[in-house]
C-alpha cells in the first residue's frame, strides 16, 4: 500500500524558499504570481494493514515538525 504525506509550513510561518521562488519566477517574466509556499511530498510504501493512525504517528515523530508544519495523508 502507498501513503503520500504532504508537509507544508503552517500559515503565518515565514517561507524564505517560497519567496525566493516567487522572486525568481518574476525575474523570468512570469508576472502575477503573488505567493509561493514550498513544501515536501513523502511517499511511503507500507505493509497492507498499516493504519492511518500509524502513519500519523510517523508524521508526528519524524516526518513533520508539527510546531511549524502541517501535514496531510493520502492513502492509495
Amino acid at each position: 500500500m502507498r501513503a503520500t504525506v504532504t508537509v507544508m509550513l503552517k500559515n503565518g510561518v515565514l517561507d524564505p524558499q517560497g519567496e525566493a521562488i516567487r522572486h525568481a519566477l518574476g525575474a523570468l517574466g512570469f508576472e502575477g504570481v503573488e505567493g509561493v509556499r514550498k513544501g515536501k511530498v513523502i511517499e511511503l510504501d507500507v505493509a497492507d494493514g498499516t493504519t492511518e493512525a500509524q502513519i500519523e504517528e510517523m508524521c508526528e515523530k519524524l516526518l513533520a515538525n508539527t510546531v511549524i508544519e502541517s501535514y496531510s495523508i493520502a492513502l492509495g
